[in-house]
């Protein structure tokens, strides 16, 4: 009896980077994975009261000096702006590898304009930070290091969904009703995702032109002149902090908006949901009281869009979760 060859232990006409790339969804993974460790280490550092090594030489005060001004209302200020920051780079990596996941493996042509449409918004942004003066070398860096790599996941998941244009987008997946649970929570985020799109867009704004609101300077209890005569470079550093806030909470708006119009009700769907709201909502909202600042006006609008959120998970429940 002749015994049957061995089965070879691995495909040898594969490269090693083919196989590691496979079709470009592990690169989307990628990105999303290291948009939630960036968040995370933002969280760190401000939980720690620590800036950055290039923020230190670029102000030349750390954040222990620049403490020794006004109570630290400064530093608590600026705190509480990249903890907001860090939040929202990690749910918008959690909705990034859902969208690699699931969909897109799907073939869902949506799921890659939207990756396209929040890639734009989000890289992008990081021309705003130039509106002030203030290069983040770090930040630069890390946006150089990651473009390259979504690009070429793009390029490569591309075909996927090749034929299919922008125009899906406009495609609402399931023609429930309104009035239905389902419905009702669809509409909740689509409102909460346009306060999103409309919140980030006048922060990033803010931060490139006038820097604050109000409210801010009353928290701080100093009015701008009297921050340039601490350091000339102190309103281009938070400058820098709240444009690159706002572009985060803007590109987070954008992937809500599609999936809430474009995806259809799955476990996995609500999850991913449920875990980038709760990290970007309770970072952006738990930061204020934990430094004072809980100006209810300047709170408003997080807590408007925390309620609403909520609301929307909670309709949805069982109509995603029972999703076959």
């Amino acid at each position: 009896m002749n015994r049957s060859p061995d089965p070879p232990l691995y495909e040898a006409d594969k490269g090693f980077l083919s196989v590691l790339l496979g079709d470009g969804r592990p690169l989307i993974v990628f990105t999303g994975l290291a948009l939630a460790l960036a968040g995370a280490f933002a969280l760190f550092l401000s939980a720690r009261w620590h800036f950055l090594p290039h923020d230190v030489q670029y102000l030349g005060l750390t954040a222990e000096q620049l403490c020794g001004f006004n109570s630290c209302s400064i530093v608590r200020f600026m705190f509480h702006d990249r903890v907001s920051f860090g939040g929202a780079l990690i749910a918008i990596g959690i909705l990034y590898v859902w969208l690699a996941e699931f969909p897109l493996r799907a073939r869902q042509p949506w799921a890659w304009w939207t990756l396209l449409l929040s890639g734009i918004t989000g890289f992008g942004s990081f021309l705003g930070y130039l509106g002030y003066g203030y290069l983040d070398s770090w930040h630069g860096t890390a946006t150089l290091f990651l473009l390259p790599l979504f690009v070429g996941g793009l390029v490569k998941t591309r075909f996927l969904v090749v034929g299919s244009g922008p125009g899906c987008l406009l495609t609402r997946s399931v023609g429930e009703s309104w009035r239905s649970s389902l419905g009702l929570g669809r509409a909740l985020l689509l409102a909460t995702a346009a306060g999103m799109i409309v919140g980030g867009t006048t922060i990033m704004l803010v931060g490139m032109t006038s820097v604050f609101v109000p409210q801010d300077l009353e928290f701080m209890m100093l009015q701008p002149e009297e921050l340039r005569s601490i350091s000339s470079r102190l309103i281009p550093l938070i400058a820098h902090d709240r444009a690159g806030f706002g572009g985060a909470i803007a590109t987070m708006g954008t992937i809500v908006l599609v999936i809430a119009w474009c995806a259809s009700p799955a476990r996995s769907l609500w999850q991913a949901l449920c875990f980038a709201g709760l990290i970007g909502f309770g970072t952006a909202i738990g930061i204020h009281p934990l430094v004072g600042y809980n100006n209810l006006m300047h709170l408003a609008p997080a807590l408007a869009g925390a309620v609403l959120f909520i609301a929307a998970l909670v309709f949805s429940y069982r109509p995603m979760i029972n999703a076959a």
